[in-house]
């Protein structure tokens, strides 16, 4: 079973985006965080998904992430 896709309290940086992303896909954090960072210079909307991602994903220990694994 893999892990689940919420916001982790240890490794943040700013909102511990990239690394619940590292964690639920078995990826290094330092990897994510670059592969985002060198998103930016691309057209698109990285820095709006990015913001989706912090209001979606649940932090870690929070009652909604306790409500998505069950």
């Amino acid at each position: 079973m893999s892990a689940p896709l919420v916001r982790p309290r240890n490794h943040r940086m700013i909102a511990g985006v990239c690394a619940g992303l590292a964690e639920r896909f078995g990826m290094s954090r330092t990897t994510v965080r670059v592969l985002f960072l060198l998103s930016c210079l691309l057209p698109g909307p990285q820095f709006v998904l990015y913001l989706a991602l912090w209001i979606l994903m649940p932090s870690e220990g929070s009652p909604r992430a306790s409500a998505k694994a069950w």
